[in-house]
């Protein structure tokens, strides 16, 4: 029989969030490498890293760095592109309503691409007993990876030159390839990531990463559009 009591729930997310911690880790080196060769300090990446805490903004953010956009170029991109998260948040809304402000704030900051998948399938599946326990234990889980894969992507960057071109960012596509893939059979997520999709494709080589806040702008619309009929409907 599987114990129920908060230190084994916390203990099972981080258990299913493995995966999602390996598929991590290139993440972090990578970002560590990339930030410290467009020139921000060891302190200000893993700074990043712990006061941020998404990794897609953060990857967008040290390209724009690198590139001498504006700050507020680079405050207004980071922001659209982690509107995906006001979908999350209205996914796991139901079974969070009910909580104290002191766990959903907390859990709120720490919740990410990975985290949501494993959390979503786990409510979904079983429901959401010993839920923000679960919810803890992955969130720290994937957060103090995080952590440790930045600084080994500073000490990395700043000892072995060229490391950032060897093409290790292709791990990132993949990982996020396959969280989204089981979430495709839902219509407002099929419709998110198609409009998103080419959206992306079709204003490629815009300045500043445009393509990017724009295809997050719209995938989001599109996302919000249809969960919005679908609830109509119900």
């Amino acid at each position: 029989m599987t114990s129920s009591t908060p230190v084994a729930w916390a203990l099972q997310g981080a258990r299913d969030s493995l995966p999602m911690l390996i598929g991590a880790a290139p993440f972090g080196v990578i970002f560590g490498t990339l930030a410290i060769a467009a020139g921000l300090s060891p302190l200000t990446t893993q700074a990043m890293s712990l006061l941020v805490f998404a990794g897609s903004s953060q990857f967008i953010a040290v390209s724009l760095v690198a590139a001498g956009a504006a700050l507020p170029v680079l405050w207004l991109t980071t922001f659209v592109v982690n509107l995906r998260h006001a979908l999350y948040s209205a996914t796991l809304l139901p079974y969070a309503r009910q909580w104290p402000l002191a766990w959903r704030w907390p859990l709120a900051f720490w919740l990410t691409d990975e985290t949501f998948a494993v959390v979503e399938h786990r409510f979904r599946t079983q429901g959401a007993a010993g839920g923000q326990w679960y919810w803890l234990g992955s969130s720290l889980a994937m957060y103090g990876n995080w952590q440790a894969w930045t600084l080994a992507g500073v000490l990395l960057g700043r000892s072995v030159p060229g490391l950032a071109q060897l093409g290790l960012d292709f791990a990132m596509v993949a990982t996020f390839a396959a969280i989204v893939a089981p979430q495709l059979k839902k219509r407002p997520t099929l419709a998110a990531a198609t409009v998103a999709g080419l959206t992306a494709l079709l204003a490629r080589g815009l300045p500043y990463k445009l393509d990017l806040m724009l295809a997050a702008l719209l995938g989001v619309g599109a996302g919000f559009l249809l969960e919005g009929k679908r609830k109509e409907a119900a």
